[in-house]
């Protein structure tokens, strides 16, 4: 079951939602738009990073349009914009997982 709202068209997804499905479905990719600073901080561990600013060019990084992509950021303003420039470029199963301020599992630095 999929707990998850939709504003402005981006499906949402919570973070237990999130980690639930992770655990069960290994060919979910897990999308941080932060800059790479902020990643190489902290991040969900085995997610890809690329900044807002580079999301021109995520068919590079993510090329399947049907994939399941969960986008995070900090907060969760930058992985709702990342979410709708992915869906209006034809991407079929984006979820905006919010911020990893709210992601209250494990998490690591470094690449």
């Amino acid at each position: 079951m999929f707990n998850f709202l939709s504003k402005g068209g981006v499906k949402k997804i919570s973070p237990k939602e999130a980690k639930n499905r992770m655990e069960t479905d290994n060919g979910i990719v897990v999308l941080d738009v932060r800059e790479k600073a902020e990643y190489l901080e902290k991040h969900i561990p085995k997610s890809i990073n690329l900044p807002l600013g580079n999301i021109s060019t995520v068919e590079k990084v993510i090329p399947d349009k049907e994939a399941t992509v969960f986008v995070y950021c900090l907060s969760g303003g930058r992985s709702a914009n990342a979410s709708g420039q992915m869906s209006k470029m034809g991407y079929k199963n984006v979820y905006n997982l919010g911020g990893i301020s709210g992601w209250h599992y494990e998490t690591v630095s470094g690449k």
